[in-house]
């Protein structure tokens, strides 16, 4: 038995040296593996494809870091792997058109080392018609790639703004959100490339004259400018705004809180300009979106409570009869109409006020000759006022949080457009002389947005905004860092 199983190892010995050796399997790694002469055509495909699926980090190797690494694979998944941004084996005119574009983020207000920018300039140089070498073919599918996910983050930044990647835009809706993927592969299939993927800003007159105004302020280099850096800053953290609460209306009343004014809007055209009183530091004014759907002619005001409590009851105090001398008409908690001066207001607290106060329409109330409201969740509503005076302040943030306008039944008559009541709306001194309330019901609500931007193109001219609540410093330190003081 013995004697058989020596003979038997001798034979599986033989036989394993008759055998040709089997060689170990290279992983496949787009920087290690070189493609044969019979996959040489294919290979820049394979190569994007293996980069995009290298994800394992070892010695020596760090796969590509992709800001959407599921976008990009997205992308180049639609054309099964086929370069987009190389003819051959160069850099394609839409290469070079993508990567300019890229070069120029600074623009629309964006940094270029969020979007690969160095990177891409340097693999850009090493790519040339040398042949197609596998080294070659590595540098062009890390150009392809890097390019791909640095324009994926570009379309998002215009399209929602750097801070808030994950908010749907006010320009999508809830069955039509925006994918950069599906919009680069759109915008390449265009006639023109560039203009293409740029139609992803928001289009209104107001985001597109202040980009336009932060180009030209960079073509000259800003240097050590500090004064010309942090207005581009300004530019650019207001264009950050405007992606965020983008108007996707053509026609819209149009407020800018720093700037104390509002707007009718029609298309690329402002046909009014109003000024405006708006809430002080301690009381802002929020910015919001509504529908103006009605106004109230010769209103009556409800005197807020806070309102009451603070202001109004310290001067009944002082002299009961400012109540008759301001035209407020007192209620009690059962909604009876009081005598003011029955009252004994020292013993009245503002935890214990249970009284109701609203001032009559006509001269010296409140709210003016007209209010205009409109759905919000802060009860902030946009009036008129009698006294005019402070519409000649170049600081007006001076009110409770409403809006108070000069010359408001302009507005009002441009609310209802071509409507028979528009022959038939009172002037204000006509309102003055007959304050009787009258309520209008428009039969086509127009857009409210309420905006807060520190700087604005006006007939032609950029304008700087003091920042009346001051919120740019935040989001310019969010955007910028504390570099420049």
């Amino acid at each position: 038995m013995q004697l058989i199983g020596h003979l038997l190892l001798a034979l599986l010995l033989t036989l394993a040296a008759a055998s040709p050796a089997r060689k170990p399997q290279p992983l496949l790694r787009a920087h290690l593996a070189e493609p044969s002469a019979q996959s040489a055509p294919d290979s820049l495909p394979l190569r994007i494809r293996a980069l995009l699926a290298d994800t394992a980090v070892t010695a020596g190797h760090r796969p590509l870091l992709c800001h959407d690494g599921r976008g990009t694979n997205a992308f180049y998944s639609r054309r099964d792997y086929a370069p987009a941004w190389s003819a051959g084996s160069q850099v394609s005119a839409s290469g070079h058109a993508a990567l300019a574009l890229l070069q120029k983020v600074e623009e629309y207000g964006l940094q270029p080392n969020n979007y690969h920018v160095p990177a891409l300039q340097a693999l850009a140089k090493s790519i040339g018609p040398a042949g197609a070498s596998a080294r070659q073919r590595i540098r062009q599918a890390r150009f392809e790639i890097l390019l791909t996910d640095g324009l994926l983050r570009f379309a998002l930044h215009l399209r929602r703004g750097q801070l808030r990647e994950l908010k749907p835009s006010p320009l999508e809706k809830a069955d039509s959100l925006f994918e950069p993927s599906a919009w680069l592969a759109r915008a390449l299939e265009a006639p023109e490339f560039v203009p293409e993927l740029l139609r992803c800003q928001p289009q209104q007159r107001e985001y597109q004259q202040l980009q336009q105004a932060l180009a030209r302020w960079r073509q000259r280099p800003l240097g050590r400018d500090s004064v010309r850096i942090r207005r581009a800053q300004q530019l650019a953290l207001t264009l950050e705004r405007w992606r965020w609460q983008a108007i996707p209306d053509s026609n819209y009343v149009l407020v800018n809180l720093p700037a104390y004014a509002l707007e009718v809007v029609h298309g690329d055209t402002v046909l009014q300009t109003h000024r405006l009183v708006i809430g002080k530091p301690e009381s802002p004014t929020p910015t919001l979106s509504s529908k103006l759907r009605v106004f109230t002619l010769a209103p009556e005001w409800r005197v807020p409570y806070s309102i009451a409590t603070e202001e109004i009851l310290p001067r009944l105090r002082d002299n009961p009869r400012y109540a008759a001398r301001h035209n407020f008409s007192i209620y009690n908690a059962q909604g009876e109409l009081i005598d003011p001066t029955e009252v004994d207001w020292w013993d009245v607290r503002k935890k214990r006020f249970y009284y109701t106060i609203r001032q009559n329409p006509g001269p010296g109330n409140a709210l003016g000759s007209v209010i205009f409201r409109f759905r919000n969740p802060y009860e902030v509503y946009l009036h008129a006022t009698y006294d005019t005076r402070d519409f000649k302040r170049p600081y007006r943030a001076l009110g409770h949080g409403c809006m108070r306008m000069e010359r408001p039944m302009e507005l009002a008559s441009y609310l209802v457009g071509a409507d028979s009541l528009r022959a038939t709306l009172p002037s204000e001194a006509e309102l003055a002389a007959a304050p009787v309330p009258r309520r209008v019901t428009l039969a086509h609500p127009v857009p409210l947005h309420v905006r807060y931007a520190t700087c604005a193109v006006v007939a032609g001219q950029l304008r700087f905004y003091a920042d009346v609540y001051k919120q740019d410093e935040a989001l310019r330190q969010q955007l910028f860092g504390r570099g420049v003081n």
